[in-house]
């Protein structure tokens, strides 16, 4: 294996290990950095003839970049561009902070317009018809009920509700501490009903938790059947189950109730700035899709109500 292909693979891993653990980056962005990076590193090789997919120290320029993306655009999406073109700017700028290119080929690219994305939310009637369907005796009927009372009363990203532990919750409060993208903590307040669903949840659970080695108070707040952290993949399963048993025929997933959480928040009247710090947004611009949410909704109300629509 080529001394070029070794150095490369050094470089990504001192990449990756950067973002990792200096930049907070998710495990899941980190994943796609890395699938991104040897995509791109493919593409070169072939483009140049280098060997063993080295994605140019000295070879690529913002031109070859600009024809990347465009052999990008009939198979992906423009939002999945957007992030591939992220994943070259961070680690040529990275390389450039470092020593090891002398400029950033990608830095003056401009990231592709982002289609308009209306996100998928459900009516209060659907909404409150999803929170029905779980089993009220049994103790996994009881999590999955806390589960989806949780996320519509929070916003939580499944990531976030999957990684929380119970020394994260302060019921008597009602406010839970969320640790979100970028190692970044939020302070949230929970609604009443879903407090309720949690205390019913947690005092069924306690000999999972004792056979699983927790102690009083701490470990996963949601647990699997074998008393493991329940994993998102699962809470997604479990979403999809309900949403399908109560006759929703949206294709709706965890991510849906973050949506229907903020849409509902701004029909009532809440601010899009209070919205934004309740999401853990970074940017304004991430929570003013929603407006597009409640516009859509004033102009059906007005054309159903007004005698000259």
């Amino acid at each position: 294996m080529s001394s070029r292909s070794n150095e490369l693979k050094k470089l990504v891993a001192s990449f990756i290990k950067y973002i990792q653990t200096e930049k907070g980056y998710s495990v899941h962005t980190i994943r796609n950095y890395e699938s991104d990076l040897r995509q791109f590193g493919k593409f070169v090789a072939a483009r140049t003839g280098v060997k063993d997919g080295d994605p140019g120290i000295g070879l690529v320029d913002h031109t070859l970049i600009r024809s990347y993306l465009a052999a990008l655009f009939d198979k992906h999406r423009r939002t999945t561009i957007a992030r591939k073109l992220s994943a070259l700017k961070s680690f040529y700028g990275f390389l450039e902070l470092r020593g090891f290119a002398p400029l950033n080929p990608a830095a003056e690219i401009t990231t592709p317009r982002q289609e308009r994305h209306i996100p998928t939310y459900l009516p209060i009637d659907d909404m409150f018809a999803l929170l029905e369907q779980p089993d009220r005796e049994g103790e996994f009927g009881l999590r999955d009920l806390a589960i989806l009372e949780l996320l519509y009363s929070t916003g939580l990203r499944v990531s976030e509700l999957v990684a929380l532990d119970i020394e994260r919750l302060d019921l008597n409060s009602r406010l839970v501490r969320v640790s979100g993208k970028g190692g970044k903590e939020r302070l949230l307040p929970v609604g009443r009903k879903a407090i309720a669903a949690i205390r019913e949840y947690l005092g069924h659970t306690g000999e999972r938790r004792k056979k699983a080695g927790y102690g009083k108070g701490d470990g996963p707040v949601f647990l699997n059947y074998r008393g493991g952290r329940l994993s998102a993949r699962s809470v997604n399963r479990l979403v999809k189950r309900y949403s399908r048993k109560c006759g929703i025929t949206l294709e709706i997933s965890p991510h849906s109730l973050r949506h229907t959480f903020a849409t509902h928040l701004l029909d009532g009247g809440a601010d899009l700035r209070s919205i934004q710090e309740l999401l853990g947004h970074v940017n304004l611009s991430s929570t003013q899709k929603y407006t597009h949410v409640s516009i859509d909704k004033l102009v059906e109300v007005y054309d159903k109500a007004h005698p000259r629509s």
